[in-house]
C-alpha cells in the first residue's frame, strides 16, 4: 500500500490517489505521511476529506502536526480544528512553541478557546488536564424517546456517545448507556432507568489514579467533577491509555536509572541522552568505591586463599539478580496497586521463604560444583553457605526498599536493578569474606 501511494504521489494521479488515501486507516495514514516530505506530506492531506483529515492530524506527532500548521491557511487550520476534539487541541498545544499556539488560538472559535483556557489552567498531572468537555449531558425528566433524539442531534461533536450523563443543575446524579436507553420503552423516563450509583473523580485528582480507576471497572469513560459535585468533563479510554502508557516509560526509564524524558529516541539529542543518564552513573560509579573499600580490606585474606578470588564475580551477580528480581515484582505490585505499604511485612516473610527455597538449590549445585572442580570442603561450604546468606539478603533488600521508597512517597522505581545491585554488591562481599575469614580462620 506504501509503495503503491508513493507511486501515485509520484506519477501525479492524484483522483486516484485521493480514492487510495480513503480505504486507509487514520492511524496507519498517519505512520504513511511520516515517510513524505513536508512538500508531499501537505499535498498529501490536503487531498483527504475533512473528517479523514481530522483523525489523521490527531494521530501525528508532534513535529509533524507543526510542520502541517505552518503549510496550512487559516481556513484549512480552522476546518482542523472544528474537528478536533478539544482534549486533543489541548495535547496538540502543550507541545507547540509559542507563535503557533498563538495561530491555533486565533483560528478556534471563542467557546473552544474558553473549553482550551479551563484544561490548560488545571495541573498538569490532574484529571483536569486531561479531560473533554465534549460528552452527552440530559436531564431525569426525559423520555427515553427524546433522549434518543437529543442524542442523535448532538452526539455528531460528542467524543462518546455510549455513555450520557444525567445532570441537575450542573451537578452529576447518574448516568445512563445507550444500550439502556435502546431496551427501554419510549415512554420511559431517563430518571427510571439511570444508574445512581455514579463512580466519578475529582478536576485535581492524579490523572495515572484516574486511569488505574478505569482499568479497575472497565470503563470507557469516567466522569470528571468539580468540588461542589458539578459535571464538568470527562476522562476517556483513549487518554487513559496514553496515561499508563507514560507512565509505564517513565517507570521503564527511573528502572534502568535513566533520567524519564518525554521525547522519543530519535527525537532526543545526544547531549540530552548523555544528561539524562550520567547523573545516576555518577552515583552508582562513586557507590561502587565502598565495594572497593571492603575489598581492599580483605586483601590479606584473598592473598593467603586466592582461590577465593574466582568466586566474588558469581556471588555479586547473584545478590544483585535476586534484589533485581524481587524488586520488579515489588514494583509491579505497588504500580497495579496490588501491592501496598501495610502489607511490607507480609512480603518479607514470604521473600524469606522464596529465598530459602532459591537459596539452598543454587548452595547445593554450586556446592557439588566446587567440590567436583577443587576437591576443596571448605571451600564448597564457604561459598555455599556465602550463597545463602546473599540471596536471603538480596530478596529481602528487593522486596523492602520499593515499599520504604513509597512510604516516604517517593517513586518506588527509583529503587530499581542499578541502585538495588550496587548496594548487594558490598553486602555480598562483606558476607562472603565474613564467612571465609573465620571457617577458614584467616583472621
Amino acid at each position: 500500500m506504501k509503495e503503491k501511494i508513493i507511486r501515485l504521489l509520484e506519477e501525479k494521479k492524484l483522483g486516484e490517489l485521493r480514492e487510495e488515501l480513503q480505504r486507509i486507516n487514520p492511524a496507519d495514514l498517519a505512520i504513511l505521511l511520516e515517510d513524505l516530505d513536508e512538500k508531499e506530506r501537505l499535498l498529501v492531506y490536503r487531498l483527504l476529506p475533512k473528517e479523514l483529515a481530522a483523525d489523521t492530524f490527531s494521530f501525528m506527532d508532534s513535529d509533524m502536526q507543526e510542520g502541517l500548521i505552518n503549510g496550512f491557511t487559516d481556513r484549512e487550520l480552522r476546518e482542523v480544528l472544528d474537528q478536533t476534539f478539544v482534549d486533543d487541541t489541548v495535547d496538540m498545544i502543550e507541545e507547540m512553541p509559542a507563535n503557533v499556539i498563538s495561530r491555533i488560538l486565533r483560528s478556534a472559535d471563542a467557546e473552544t478557546r474558553e473549553a482550551i483556557n479551563q484544561i490548560l489552567n488545571y495541573p498538569k498531572d490532574s484529571a483536569g488536564s486531561i479531560m473533554t468537555i465534549e460528552y452527552v449531558k440530559l436531564s431525569r425528566y426525559l423520555s427515553v424517546a427524546d433522549a434518543i433524539s437529543r442524542i442523535r442531534r448532538v452526539g455528531m461533536d460528542k467524543e462518546t456517545i455510549y455513555t450520557c450523563y444525567v445532570t441537575e443543575y450542573r451537578k452529576l446524579i447518574g448516568l445512563v448507556t445507550v444500550k439502556d436507553l435502546l431496551l427501554a420503552e419510549d415512554d420511559q423516563l431517563v430518571g427510571d432507568i439511570m444508574e445512581t450509583n455514579v463512580i466519578m473523580v475529582h478536576t485535581h485528582d492524579d490523572k495515572e489514579d484516574v486511569a488505574k480507576q478505569m482499568s479497575k471497572y472497565d470503563f470507557m469513560a469516567m466522569p470528571v467533577v468539580d468540588d461542589e459535585n458539578r459535571l464538568v468533563g470527562i476522562v476517556t479510554f483513549d487518554d487513559a491509555i496514553d496515561v499508563l502508557q507514560d507512565e509505564t516509560t517513565e517507570d521503564f526509564s527511573k528502572l534502568a536509572a535513566v533520567a524519564p524524558n518525554e521525547d522519543s529516541y530519535f527525537k532526543t539529542s545526544v547531549l540530552k541522552h548523555a544528561r539524562s543518564r550520567i547523573g545516576w552513573l555518577l552515583v552508582l560509579m562513586l557507590s561502587a568505591t565502598v565495594s572497593g573499600a571492603v575489598l581492599s580490606y580483605y586483601e590479606a585474606a584473598f592473598q593467603a586463599v586466592p582461590l577465593l578470588v574466582s568466586f566474588i564475580p558469581m556471588l555479586m551477580g547473584i545478590g544483585g539478580n535476586c534484589g533485581s528480581q524481587t524488586s520488579t515484582l515489588v514494583i509491579r505490585g505497588l504500580a497495579l496497586d496490588e501491592i501496598h505499604i501495610r502489607d511490607f511485612f507480609r512480603i518479607i516473610w514470604k521473600e524469606f521463604r522464596i529465598a530459602l527455597i532459591v537459596s539452598l538449590a543454587l548452595a547445593v549445585v554450586n556446592g557439588l560444583r566446587i567440590q567436583l572442580t577443587y576437591h576443596d570442603l571448605t571451600i564448597s561450604l564457604v561459598v555455599a553457605f556465602s550463597m545463602i546468606g546473599i540471596v536471603i539478603l538480596g530478596k529481602l533488600v528487593g522486596g523492602m526498599l520499593p515499599i520504604i521508597a513509597k512510604s516516604l512517597k517517593l517513586d518506588p522505581a527509583l529503587m530499581a536493578t542499578p541502585l538495588i545491585t550496587t548496594i548487594l554488591d558490598t553486602c555480598s562481599i562483606l558476607i562472603y569474606f565474613g564467612i571465609a575469614t573465620h571457617m577458614l580462620s584467616l583472621a
